[in-house]
Order: structure tokens, then C-alpha cells, then sequence
């Protein structure tokens, strides 16, 4: 973070106002203010930017810029809590070297309350609040298929938010003076529901050879308007979140899977260039993970996922991270392990970051923000093919080793056969130069090869594994599916310091709910919480994440 401090809310341009009217749109009391954060800083209403489609521009690109939030210009200290300092931390992908908070904050799961509310408010005021405006303007009256894509951007943005948290209110917001939330369980419903929708939109513009009078490309921060590959990406977003509910709503998820994977409902991801990433475009803008990396230095590679790529000789390993730079460590690359008692930012900020100038750097600050891959297609369909699903298109093994080669792909590694082929390497033992109480076995035995004689489990074991490497630096859906399936195995943390709310060994499972929601929603809140089936905390499972085995 720009600034450094030493009291539990980061400096960072939270939208105070706006947080006080997060889950109550339409009331009158809050409006003023709501509206005032939300419009154009030189003062345009939003009636007056539907001149020359600026209303379009405006909303759908903040909109598509706030799933993972750089929408405020660049500055990445809202995105730094929404994700970074939580889910990329849990996911096993980063830790940061900076001691927050006087060392006591999310990374050794002493939760954070000003850190824990910002994933809720970004969905809300940046996410539902653009969502509005564009009804509003009457969009999905006159242009039903920009409305269709503002809706799959709506729906991957709050499933990262019910992911985070479990209940929230969604089927209301902006109908209700006070916004009831809704099980999870209503929540996937509704995204599926309005899945079905959306393509159907979509399906309607592109069959009967409409046309649009502006150029969708403009204004389209991800497909640069090509329908045809937002109908593939909300077919393979459907698969994803389908697969979320296989161990709590089994025939839910099939069913959702199978229509997914469909070849007559508009095909799936394929390639890299397939990739869904929003571009960072405009003066001001950066990737907010490269600038905290490279800028700040406030994040660095994680334990876990040197374990893994060390120990696989895995050739991502200088693709996705810089060698570290502390010159005690002679050039390695090192992770922190997550929950490590760090007392001084200069211990450990030397170890490994973002590859941004080892080699050919793979990201800067104008790199996309990269929310699903083919790759990872690829390995949800493995999975159902694992699971006996219709229309996976493969075997689980082909698929499995097309998720790989899609991943090699990506960053231009070439042929794949040699790493897809390994039977023998493992997952590397963790040590730290710095402090030998943060050592770690291996945290697992699985290897790359496919095994036909191995069980379901050991298989989808591999499967996942290689679906997080494919993926990163992706966190909230690493963290997500950790939290499904268990995989891949994680080094838990170091130090606990949650009081006893979260379990060392099964790790935190959510964010607690935000004190703006307390002061302003309490009644629902409360309700929201008999939802959850447990006390707001970190250590309280959500709906689809049910301790059982996965087959």
C-alpha cells in the first residue's frame, strides 16, 4: 500500500458515502450521496450521458473494470483488499512481506475489519450500482444484447462476492427499501436463471443478423464486442459454477454442466485467445496485482505454489515469477509461507515477486486482468468427464492433458509431452532461508502423469492441482475451489492468530460480513447469518463447501 501504517484500515479511497448506502439503492435518504459517487466526476447526469452512447461507455466499462476493481483510475489499494491481502493470499499464490496492522491482519487469519468489507462494497457500488444505471437508461429495453453481456459481467462479479462471503442480498437490491438476503443456494439459482436469459438474448441478436448503430468494440473491454465468444465464455461460466455445487446439490450441477458443455448452446473456451481478461486501457489505469508487486513490493510469491512448480520442474515457474532479489538467496526463487511472523517488511521482500523483468516479463501495468482461461475449460470438463457427465467431449485423461497443453500454450512453452509425461517428480519440501519454523514437508506425493489404475479422488487430485497452476495468478477462484475440493494441498499457516474461529488444518473458509452492513442492515444481516448455518467468521463453511469426500 502506498501508505504504510499501523491501524486495521488500509489508506486507501473507500467510497465512505457510498458504503453507507451499499445494500440499500433506492432509498431516498442515501440517493443523493449514492448518485454523487457513482456519476461522472464533472458533474453529467446519467440521463444526460446517453448522448452518443456515453451512458453505454460510461457504466459497462466501470462495470466490466470492478470485477477485479481498477476502476478508480488505477489505484490498487481497493483491489489490494477486496482480493489481494485475502483470496490471493488463502489461495496459496502470494503473501505479502509487509507486517500490516503490526503484523496482526489476514495472512495469519486475524481478521481484519476495515480489510473485510471491501469485496461487499465494490460489488455493490461498482458492480450493481453500474448494473442499475444501465436499466435505468432503458439498455436492456434498446439494446437486449449489450444487456445480456452486462448481465454475465454482473453474474461472474457476484458469484465472486457469495463465494466470499455466503448469503447476500441480490434478488432485491434496488427493488426494497431494505435489501433480505438470500441463501447461496438462491443465489446460483438466479445466476443460472439469468445465464439462460442471456444467452437467449444473445442467441435472438446474433440469429435474426442484427445489427447495433455504435460500435460495440468500443466500448467491449474483453471481446472487443464479439458475441459469438461471450456466448462461449457464459457457457464455460456456467460449467464453473456448476461444478461449485457437485458435492451439495449433485444434480443441480450435472444438469447445469451438461447444458454447458452442449456443442448446440454456443461451444466453450478453447484456446488462449479465447482467455477472458479485461484489458487496461485509458490514462491511469494499471493492473492493480502488478503495481502492489512491482510499485509497492507489498506481495510476493507463495510457499505453496514454489513448492509445486519447483518440484515439478515446472517450466511456468520463470514465466509467472522474477528470481528474488535478497542477496542472501543467490538468485532462487523463494516464496513466503502464509502466516510467517514477519517483523520487518525488509526480511522479506526480497524473496520472489511477479515476473515483471526476469527474462521476457510476463505481465506489466497494462497487462489484462485475467479472470478464466481455456485451460481451465479444460480441466472442468476433465472433471466431469471424471464424474460420468454427458457432453464433456473427451476422456478425462485427454482433457486433463489438453488443460495442460492449453496452459504451455499460453505462455508460448511449446511442446508439453515431457511435463504431461512425468511420473516421478513431486511437490518440493518448503524451506526458508530466513527461519527454519516455517519449514514444511511436501505437502503431497501426486504427480503429473495421468494414472488409469489410481481412484477417482487421486485423479481429481491431479486434475485440480494442474487447474491452479493453469490459472493463476487468479485467486478467488483458486481460493474457491480449494475450498470445494480440498486440492491442491496447501501448507496451512504458520501462525493462527484467529482466537479459535478457524482451524488450522482446514483453513479459513470466508470473509466475515462487513461492519458498514452491522450500522446499516443489521435486521437482514441477522437473517443473512441464520442463512449461513453459523457464526460470522472465517472458520463457518458456505453452502456448496461441504466436508465430505468428493466421490
Amino acid at each position: 500500500m502506498k501508505t504504510k501504517f499501523n491501524i486495521s484500515i488500509p489508506a486507501n479511497r473507500l467510497r465512505v458515502a457510498g458504503a453507507l448506502c451499499l445494500a440499500v439503492l433506492t432509498i431516498t435518504s442515501c440517493k443523493k450521496s449514492f448518485e454523487n459517487i457513482n456519476t461522472d466526476p464533472v458533474g453529467i447526469s446519467d440521463k444526460e450521458l446517453i448522448a452518443d452512447y456515453n451512458d453505454l461507455k460510461f457504466f459497462f466499462q466501470m462495470e466490466q473494470r470492478s470485477i477485479v476493481n481498477f476502476s478508480g483510475g488505477g489505484d490498487p489499494n481497493s483491489y489490494q483488499v477486496q482480493q489481494n491481502l485475502n483470496a490471493d493470499n488463502f489461495s496459496g499464490y502470494f503473501m505479502s512481506p509487509t507486517p500490516f496492522n503490526g503484523g496482526n491482519n489476514n495472512t495469519n487469519y486475524f481478521m481484519v475489519q476495515g480489510w473485510n468489507g471491501e469485496a461487499f462494497k465494490v460489488g455493490y457500488l461498482n458492480i450493481m450500482a453500474n448494473v442499475r444505471k444501465l436499466k435505468n437508461n432503458g439498455i436492456d429495453q434498446t439494446y437486449p444484447s449489450v444487456w445480456a453481456v452486462s448481465q454475465l459481467i454482473k453474474v461472474t462479479a457476484m458469484s465472486r462476492v457469495t463465494d466470499i462471503y455466503g448469503p447476500i442480498p441480490y434478488s432485491t437490491v434496488g427493488l426494497k427499501v431494505n435489501n433480505p438476503y438470500d441463501s447461496q443456494k438462491d443465489v446460483y439459482y438466479q445466476f443460472f436463471t439469468e445465464l439462460d436469459d442471456a444467452q437467449k438474448k444473445i442467441n435472438d441478436f446474433v440469429s435474426t443478423g442484427k445489427t447495433l448503430p455504435f460500435s460495440f468494440s468500443d466500448f467491449d473491454l474483453v471481446y472487443n464486442g464479439n458475441l459469438a465468444t461471450w456466448l462461449k465464455y457464459a457457457n464455460s461460466l456456467r460449467l464453473r459454477l456448476a461444478m461449485r455445487l457437485v458435492k451439495v446439490d449433485p444434480g443441480k450441477a450435472q444438469l447445469e454442466g451438461e447444458k454447458a458443455m452442449n456443442p448446440a448452446n454456443g461451444g466453450l473456451l478453447t484456446s488462449p485467445a479465447d482467455n477472458m481478461a479485461v484489458k487496461v486501457l485509458g490514462v491511469g489505469f494499471s493492473n492493480p496485482l502488478v503495481f502492489i508487486s512491482q510499485d509497492w513490493g507489498d506481495t510476493r510469491m507463495g510457499a505453496a505454489i514454489e513448492s509445486y512448480l519447483s518440484g515439478y520442474a515446472d517450466p511456468r515457474l520463470p514465466k509467472y515469477f522474477d528470481k528474488s532479489t535478497d542477496k542472501n538467496l543467490g538468485g532462487q526463487y523463494k516464496g513466503i509461507r502464509i502466516g510467517t511472523n514477519i517483523v520487518s517488511k525488509d526480511d522479506y521482500v526480497g524473496y520472489s515477486g511477479l515476473n515483471v523483468s526476469n527474462g521476457t516479463p510476463t505481465f506489466s501495468k497494462s497487462s489484462p486482468v485475467q479472470l478464466m482461461t481455456a485451460a481451465e475449460v479444460y480441466f472442468l470438463r476433465a472433471e466431469a468427464a471424471l464424474r460420468g457427465w454427458a457432453n464433456a467431449g473427451g476422456s478425462a485423461q485427454s482433457l486433463y492433458e489438453l488443460g495442460i497443453t492449453t496452459s504451455f500454450q499460453q505462455y508460448g512453452l511449446g511442446d508439453a509431452s515431457t511435463y504431461i509425461n512425468n511420473a516421478t517428480n513431486v511437490p518440493a519440501a518448503y524451506v526458508d532461508p530466513k527461519n527454519a519454523v516455517n519449514n514444511a514437508p511436501s505437502p503431497t506425493s501426486i504427480t503429473v502423469k495421468w494414472d488409469g489404475s489410481a481412484t477417482n479422488e487421486q485423479n481429481l487430485e491431479r486434475i485440480i492441482t494442474q487447474k491452479w497452476l493453469a490459472i493463476f495468478p487468479e485467486g478467488q477462484e483458486a481460493w474457491s475451489e480449494y475450498r470445494r475440493t480440498g486440492y491442491p494441498k496447501l501448507f496451512p499457516v504458520v501462525q493462527n492468530n484467529s482466537g479459535g474461529t478457524i482451524n488450522t488444518a482446514i483453513q479459513i473458509r470466508r470473509l466475515p460480513f462487513p461492519q458498514n452492513e452491522r450500522n446499516t442492515n443489521s435486521t437482514e444481516l441477522d437473517k443473512g447469518i441464520q442463512l449461513l448455518g453459523g457464526p460470522d467468521n472465517g472458520g463457518t463453511r458456505l453452502w456448496w463447501d461441504v466436508a465430505k469426500p468428493n466421490f
